[in-house]
């Protein structure tokens, strides 16, 4: 299939000549009158007719020219298509995010980049920390939050410090202290997420030799929230969880301080430019939300 030739037959019967359409293609009419013979004995039949008074189209011609003109349209947008995926106008950028990052970062994110990139499509997976490295592995994801240190074969962009904190109703006892010594939460009932959502929590109570006395366990960060607003237990969670939700809740520091590393993780390779914008879009965004 020569696109040319079905531009040279479009052209002419567009324009109404071969002089036009060779103008119009740079070309000559002699090299014009070529083509579309070429054309007609690929095709084995008439396309147009040539006389003295100007061209008519045949029967047969008049049946393909608008197919000829939808290939050449369609051929312009993927032309330009193209060209907006290579400037990071255009394409999907399939994204992995844990809860609070879901909830607290994302929409604002999503706004920002969405300005800057209004013909790019965002589809988001949301997970655990697990999920978020098979998911990464696997190429399910183009890009995913995760906490440092992240899984091999990545390059990760560390974003934030995400301290720990721990929570626990306002009547507590502990909700006393200023500060919390981590030693002080392995006696009450404890709320814990799965290992698989929390190795930074259990990696902090890990390094400070305390085993909690865990008595309910869940995967939903906001089900621990209610949970301990009722009274249930105390727990430990990540500051941004937390985020326009502590009226209920007594919210205090650790001792000695603990926090986790949010970063983006990118697999190795060379992604799309819209992943490596909506990458920059994010940096810039949390750099901006830490400076108010």
């Amino acid at each position: 299939m020569s696109l040319k030739k079905y531009e040279a037959f479009v052209r002419t019967v567009e324009l109404g000549s071969l002089t036009r359409a060779a103008e119009a293609m740079g070309s000559t009419q002699s090299r014009i009158s070529h083509v579309l013979s070429t054309l007609e004995e690929e095709y084995g039949f008439v396309l147009l007719r040539r006389n003295r008074s100007g061209i008519r189209l045949t029967e047969a011609g008049a049946m393909v020219l608008p197919k000829m003109q939808e290939i050449l349209q369609k051929d312009r947008e993927l032309t330009e298509l193209i060209g907006d995926i290579r400037s990071a106008d255009a394409g999907t950028v399939r994204l992995g995010a844990f809860t609070s990052v879901a909830v607290h970062w994302l929409p604002g994110m999503i706004r920002t980049f969405q300005s800057a990139h209004p013909k790019a499509e965002l589809k988001m997976f949301n997970g655990d920390y697990h999920d978020m490295e098979q998911w990464l592995r696997e190429g399910e994801v183009d890009l995913g939050f995760v906490t440092l240190p992240a899984p091999e074969g990545m390059r990760t962009i560390p974003l934030t410090q995400d301290p720990l904190v721990a929570i626990m109703p306002k009547n507590h006892r502990l909700a006393q202290l200023e500060e919390i010594p981590i030693q002080e939460l392995g006696e009450d009932p404890f709320i814990s997420l799965l290992q698989s959502s929390a190795h930074d929590i259990h990696r902090a109570l890990d390094n400070a030799g305390v085993r909690p006395n865990i008595k309910f366990t869940t995967k939903d960060d906001y089900a621990i929230l209610a949970m301990v607003e009722q009274g249930l237990g105390i727990s430990i969670v990540p500051q941004l969880l937390i985020q326009g939700r502590t009226q209920n809740l007594a919210v205090r520091p650790l001792k000695p301080r603990a926090s986790r590393t949010i970063a983006l993780a990118i697999p190795e390779g060379k992604p799309l430019p819209v992943v490596e914008a909506f990458a920059q879009t994010a940096v810039a965004w949390v750099k901006e939300q830490s400076g108010k």
